[in-house]
């Protein structure tokens, strides 16, 4: 059950933290929450947080552009094209 937390937060933080929320389309709940997980997480709780750092040679700023990213790098495969008509018999079906 979520309990209710009351937190009083400078302008600039309380619009860094608006910000950041609206680019994932998040409420500001949700980003103080996933923060919160974040930053208390010891990485043995959490694989993919354990693995942080140990691939060199990555972009600084991955985890900020990330779709970017992945968007220059993974390429599909070209959908086969099927056929949209079929061809009519010309010949008149018997019955």
């Amino acid at each position: 059950m979520a309990k209710p937390l009351q937190v009083y937060l400078e302008a600039e933080d309380l619009e860094r933290l608006e910000a950041w929320a609206r680019e994932r389309g998040w409420t500001k709940s949700q980003a103080i929450r996933v923060a919160i997980r974040a930053l208390t997480w010891k990485p043995a709780e959490d694989p993919l947080l354990g693995l942080s750092g140990d691939i060199d040679g990555l972009p600084p700023d991955l985890s900020a552009s990330f779709q970017r990213y992945l968007d220059e790098t993974f390429v599909a495969e070209t959908p086969a094209l099927y056929r949209t008509s079929r061809r009519r018999s010309t010949r008149p079906v018997r019955r």
